[in-house]
């Protein structure tokens, strides 16, 4: 296939798996070089080893709980240091809790917003510079639906931190727009580890989320989700900023 995103670089941070995973393998697909983050180098190195294999484009493992925010100028430094460059930043790793209110240890809930909006504004504001530098950097956030639940008990502090993501991203579009940057969210159903973990502990309510979605299926990380945002990132959705989109098979109204 064509390589629209040939010499272009992408840092994507939970990048060893699920839809992050997915997300590197189609940047890859379209000549991206990517940077996999994630806090298992392990699993990092085998999603660089398939780009190699799938693609034979060169990529780079970078273990890194991001959670640790003094941690994130290493990783930026560290892709600028390999590549020469920074072209699009997705915001994809996530730490949260399902649980009532009454339940939640505040630790828990900094915790998650460390990972979640701390990390993704500190990444953003550390790339902000080189996506400035070839006038048409991109950055994706990956948030969620879940504010949006009709009956949001016990997805409280999840739909907090993704909301605050969500935010963020319509100030950096505002802000950074005119130095060419596009930032845009998206609230993506996918077959993650995570989802799956979700599925086993409320089978029942896993069943009803799936018969909600017009599709009638959940998505792929690759073939649906990936797909979706190496579209967002190529020159053919240049005018595409500031934008929240869901990748659920229709399951949300937005409005």
């Amino acid at each position: 296939m064509e390589q629209p995103l040939k010499n272009k670089v992408a840092l994507i941070t939970g990048a060893g798996q699920g839809i992050g995973q997915g997300i590197a393998y189609s940047l890859a697909k379209r000549g991206a070089r990517v940077v996999a983050v994630g806090r298992t180098l392990e699993k990092c190195e085998h999603t660089v080893t398939i780009i190699g294999e799938r693609f034979g484009l060169d990529a780079l493992a970078l273990g890194c709980d991001i959670a640790h925010l003094d941690a994130l100028p290493k990783l930026v430094d560290q892709t600028i240091d390999r590549f020469g460059r920074l072209d699009i930043l997705v915001n994809n790793a996530v730490s949260t809790k399902v649980k009532p209110l009454l339940a939640v240890d505040i630790n828990e809930f900094e915790k998650g917003l460390r990972v979640g909006p701390m990390a993704t504004l500190r990444l953003m504001q550390l790339a902000q510079p080189h996506l400035k530098a070839h006038g048409d950097g991109s950055i994706i956030n990956l948030a969620s639906t879940a504010a949006m639940r009709w009956d949001a008990s016990n997805y409280g502090i999840y739909a907090a931190e993704k909301e605050a993501i969500r935010a963020l991203t319509r100030a950096a579009a505002c802000e950074w727009g005119p130095d060419g940057i596009r930032t845009n969210v998206i609230l993506p159903h996918a077959k993650s580890p995570a989802l799956a973990a979700w599925a086993e502990h409320r089978p029942e309510e896993a069943a009803a989320f799936v018969k909600s979605i017009p599709l009638q299926r959940i998505g792929e990380c690759e073939a649906d989700i990936g797909e979706f945002v190496a579209l967002l990132c190529c020159p053919e959705s240049r005018y595409i900023n500031g934008q929240t989109i869901a990748a659920d098979g229709g399951q949300a109204n937005l409005g």
